[in-house]
Order: C-alpha cells, then sequence, then structure tokens
C-alpha cells in the first residue's frame, strides 16, 4: 500500500485577505478521498491555524497590544480549533473521521518519543483515520519552533517510512530562475546528488512561514532517504489527483529518491542534528574513516576532545580537526564517561557505526 504525506501551506488554504478558502480546502479533500480510494494511506501535514486565527480575531483590538509570540499563540489556539473542526466536517461527508496531532521539535529530539509519535500514527492509519499534524504554535517558541511545516513534513515522512512526500505551495515548483521573470521556467526533476541550492530564492510570501530554499533543502533530504517528494502548487485544480495518478502535463517539480533502503534509526539520527546535546572533535584519521565508503564506528582512540553535557543515548555532532560537523550520532557513553576514555584503544566505540549518520 502507498502511503503519502501531503504538506498543504498556509497560501493554499487562505484567500489574499487571509480568511479559510474553504472551497479550495474542500477541493483538496475530495482528491484526498479519491487516493484514499485506490488504495493509499494519506498523513496530513496541515498549516493555516495562525492565519485562521489572525482572520477571526482581526489584526487590531486587543490584540496590537500582544508581542509576536503571544500573538502567535493566542492565534494558533483559536484558529486551530476552526481549522480541525472544518477538516472534520468535511472528511466527515465521505464517512472518514481525522485525528489531530500537535507536535514540537523536541518530541523528535529522543527515541522514546519519536517512537511514540510513530506508533500514534500508525495505529490511526491502520483503523483508517486521517492524522492531520501540525506544529504546537500554543507552546512552540523561538529556538523551540520548526524551521516551518517543510521542516515538519519531511520529519514525518521520513518517521512514517512514507513512499512520497507531496508539498503544496502557491508556486508550481522550484524555478531555474526568479519565479516573478517570464522567462524562468519550472525544474522538473531534480536528480540524486544534484545541487541547486545556488539558484533557489530566499525570499518568502503571504501568510506562510517557509520558502522556496526550505522547501528545497527538505525535499533534497527527503530523497536521499529515498522517499519522492514533488513540489506543485496546491492552488491548481485537481492537483492532488494529478500528481498521484500521473497525469501527463502536470507541472511540479519531482526529486527523485536515491536507491538503497535507509533504516528507521538511521533516518531518526539523520534528521536530529538540531537535538545535539554535545560535542566530540576526532583526528584526521577517524574522520577520513568515518567518510569512507565503508562503515565505521567511531572509536575512543580517534576522539580528540569532548565537549557538552549529554548522557548515554542522547544525538551528539562529530567534528572534524578543523571544528566543522560532518557527522552526528548517538552516543553510547555519557560526557563525563567519554572525557575518560579519549584517545583509548581498548574501548567500545563511542558511536556505533548503526547509530551515525554523515551530513
Amino acid at each position: 500500500m502507498k502511503r503519502i504525506v501531503i504538506k498543504i501551506g498556509s497560501n493554499v488554504l487562505t484567500r489574499p485577505d487571509g480568511t479559510l478558502d474553504v472551497t479550495r480546502i474542500s477541493s483538496l479533500v475530495d482528491q484526498v478521498q479519491a487516493i484514499r480510494a485506490d488504495g493509499a494511506q494519506v498523513l496530513l501535514v496541515s498549516s493555516g491555524a495562525v492565519a485562521c486565527g489572525r482572520s477571526l480575531l482581526g489584526r487590531g483590538g486587543a490584540t496590537h497590544k500582544l508581542d509576536p509570540v503571544e500573538q502567535r499563540q493566542l492565534f494558533s489556539a483559536v484558529g486551530q480549533v476552526r481549522l480541525i473542526g472544518l477538516y472534520s466536517r468535511l472528511f466527515q461527508d465521505w464517512n472518514t473521521t481525522v485525528g489531530q496531532v500537535l507536535t514540537m521539535k523536541e518530541s523528535f529530539s529522543t527515541r522514546r518519543e519519536y517512537l511514540n509519535q510513530r506508533a500514534c500514527m500508525e495505529v490511526m492509519l491502520s483503523n483508517g483515520v486521517i492524522p492531520i499534524i501540525n506544529e504546537n504554535d500554543t507552546v512552540s517558541v523561538t529556538e523551540l519552533m520548526f524551521t516551518d511545516n517543510d521542516e515538519l513534513s519531511g520529519l514525518v515522512a521520513s518517521m512514517m517510512d512514507a513512499d512520497t512526500l507531496v508539498i503544496l505551495s502557491n508556486v508550481d515548483g522550484v524555478y531555474d530562475g526568479p519565479p516573478s521573470d517570464p522567462a524562468s521556467k519550472v525544474i522538473a526533476k531534480v536528480l540524486p546528488g544534484e545541487d541547486l541550492s545556488d539558484g533557489i530564492s530566499a525570499q518568502k510570501s503571504g501568510f506562510g512561514r517557509g520558502g522556496m530554499r526550505s522547501k528545497y533543502a527538505i525535499a533534497s533530504h527527503a530523497a536521499e532517504e529515498g522517499i519522492r517528494v514533488l513540489i506543485a502548487n496546491g492552488k491548481r485544480e485537481g492537483i492532488v489527483k494529478d500528481l498521484y495518478f500521473g497525469v501527463p502535463g502536470t507541472v511540479c517539480t519531482e526529486f527523485v529518491p536515491a536507491q538503497g533502503a535507509v533504516s528507521s534509526v538511521k533516518k531518526w539520527i539523520a534528521h536530529s542534528s538540531g537535538f545535539a546535546k554535545g560535542t566530540v572533535t576526532v583526528n584526521a584519521d577517524a574522520c577520513k574513516a568515518l567518510c569512507g565508503e565503508q562503515a565505521v564506528s567511531l572509536l575512543p582512540v580517534g576522539v580528540v576532545s569532548v565537549e557538552g553535557d549529554f548522557e548515554e543515548g542522547d544525538i551528539i555532532g562529530i567534528l572534524d580537526p578543523s571544528g566543522v560537523q560532518f557527522a552526528v550520532g548517538r552516543s553510547a557513553y555519557s560526557a563525563a564517561q567519554a572525557r575518560e576514555v579519549v584517545g583509548r584503544h581498548d574501548c567500545r566505540p563511542l558511536v556505533h557505526y548503526d547509530y551515525l549518520s554523515l551530513l
């Protein structure tokens, strides 16, 4: 059975004035039902709560006295109720039940919480329930927040072993030039290892937090893990069905997945560099060995220094001799234990290769 994660951006769900576009949301619901009828399992990562709350409470009145964090918390708390209620009503017309999953970035930082989230969504899918996932903006602020829901959708697609990640935005895909330039064209395919980052605009638009640079980075990362990624315009009529059924002429950018299976543990670790509790610096020989073609573990003999305060099982960054992080892994030692064995030959690996990922 195919498993698809669909990320719907705020600019797809809202009108220019910031209010929810119920007609478009209804159309997207109908399309999701069409692909589920073909046997696909679907998880939705939906933005729009903050924009919805903002439109309900207005931009004036008492809200203008609040700081940006307070406004975001208020708008999210109010808007999330409205948004999930709308999804619930629209899917109920198809006799389909939805479930809300509100998460935070730190919920992906430990293996236990990661697995708990995955188990929750697995049981929902196995019982025919569509998970509708969003960041819990009422408690996630500043450095604890996801960069945007593009990042969240990539984490969910990886965690749930999705076949395909669909990122719906208000543009047709990744362009070979500025999207505003009539001469620019949508890049149809991005092959494994192909780097187009220098030509991607960092500009953000509308009501969302993300931009095309974020989408490109997330899509590239997911494709490296074997997930097919499609970036398309969610405002195009029938876009979800067209992408799913491969209708000729459908405009989008496809990131072709790399070949070779990646374990679920490796996927978790690959996305965990932002959760590192400390770092270790290795010597040149250890760096060369870890970056070689053969999978090897990081042994204490190759470590020259340990920084931070971490426990056994925590994620740590691995730095080369010049201080550049090139890998991330799950430590088999606490920081205190690691410092005791730095440079020693007769000890178990600090990071086993099964729990190590190159960046």
